[in-house]
């Protein structure tokens, strides 16, 4: 069998005749095609208060100043993410306070993360791993303990940067009154080479984020002349997408559906096949969410002999994520997770991609049972 790769990216053959008609017009930064892949990003979403930008990581980091959050207040967080998700914490001025895991879907333990609650957190950050969501009811279950508690109600950000295709109660992450941010990274589902969207969950909030991710500058009114903007009130960042960025997006976005769908029936075919498999614990899987498994995420015994019988078979694979508290740009946050501790040593995900054929994935399926 030929090397199966865990990643892979997916470029539509109509994404290069597009982004070359976009660096043949003389006209490359922001303009039509960002706003057409806004529209269309919109419609996939179901949110029509959406913005594209820059990277998903700027796009947290907006997603915090927008919070107009003090320094030193607390976000409570997943350490196990890529460090996208939490190094735009730090570079707002804030503290992270770490959550443990839920073993059982890889998400943030939600017990925990309302026992972490305190006077000092004013946001919560919730990754979907793999792409399966939180439990989003319970989230904002937690939301309003910590309102009667300390008078204040944690805003949640949520990092769907594996989650592009998944839902939360039949609808897409995006419309469930909290701020969402989305990956178009060169591996993730949808790319635009890289890129990020940001989706608000109101107009004030959505309004403030379009002037924010161009220094504040308001591109559609504030004119003094060709060049030269009027006053800018309140100051922002470079965010934004280009449209060469925004071409890529827009037809790769065409295959979305035959994507994801393929990452799901890969999955689906390994949830059936490795669920009794001897040394192998699938995920949780609920009735009211869906994930759009951009990683097929296990626990496996004796991990590093697996990752090496796998790597004789020609199938990578891999743990995806460093968890980031062993980092020491943030030891001062260190705290006991008894949890992703247990988990770790047994974390490895595996080829789940629209790349993955059906004679693929049995092979991979096949060695996983003939054991390691």
């Amino acid at each position: 069998m030929e090397n199966i790769p865990l990643f892979k990216v997916f470029m539509s053959p109509e994404a290069v005749s597009a982004a070359g008609n976009v660096l043949g017009c003389g006209y490359v930064t922001q303009g039509p095609q960002v706003k057409q892949f806004e529209r269309n990003l919109g419609e996939r979403l179901q949110n029509n208060k959406v913005l594209t930008l820059n990277s998903a990581t700027s796009g947290l980091q907006l997603a915090l100043h927008l919070l107009n959050l003090e320094r030193d207040d607390e976000v409570l967080t997943s350490p196990l993410t890529c460090t996208a998700t939490n190094w735009p914490i730090l570079a707002c001025g804030l503290k992270i306070k770490w959550v443990d895991i839920n073993s059982n879907n890889l998400n943030l333990d939600l017990d925990d993360l309302e026992r972490k609650l305190s006077p000092k957190t004013k946001a919560i950050m919730a990754v979907h791993w793999g792409g399966y969501p939180n439990d989003l009811n319970q989230l904002a279950t937690i939301q309003d303990k910590c309102e009667k508690r300390y008078g204040h109600r944690p805003p949640i950000i949520e990092d769907c940067a594996h989650a592009f295709g998944s839902t939360f109660k039949n609808k897409p992450l995006g419309n469930h009154n909290n701020i969402c941010v989305y990956s178009l990274q060169a591996i993730k589902h949808i790319t635009s080479v890289d890129g990020g969207v940001i989706v608000l969950p109101n107009k004030t909030l959505y309004d403030k984020a379009k002037l924010l991710r161009w220094y504040g500058i308001d591109r559609e009114n504030n004119k003094k002349d060709f060049r030269c903007e009027g006053n800018i009130p309140v100051w922002g960042f470079k965010f934004h997408m280009n449209d060469v960025n925004a071409a890529i997006g827009n037809e790769n976005l065409k295959y979305a559906e035959q994507i994801i769908s393929k990452h799901q029936a890969n999955a689906g075919y390994y949830d059936k096949e490795l669920e009794s498999a001897d040394g192998v614990t699938t995920l949780e899987r609920a009735h009211n969410r869906t994930s759009a498994f951009w990683i097929y995420s296990m626990l496996v015994e004796n991990k590093s002999g697996f990752m090496n019988y796998m790597k004789e078979k020609n199938i990578i694979v891999s743990q995806v994520h460093e968890r980031n508290d062993v980092h020491s740009c943030v030891k001062e946050y260190k705290t006991h997770l008894p949890m992703l501790d247990k988990t770790i040593p047994k974390l490895v995900s595996i080829p789940v991609g629209w790349w993955v054929t059906e004679e693929q994935r049995e092979y991979i399926v096949d060695c996983i049972k003939q054991g390691w």
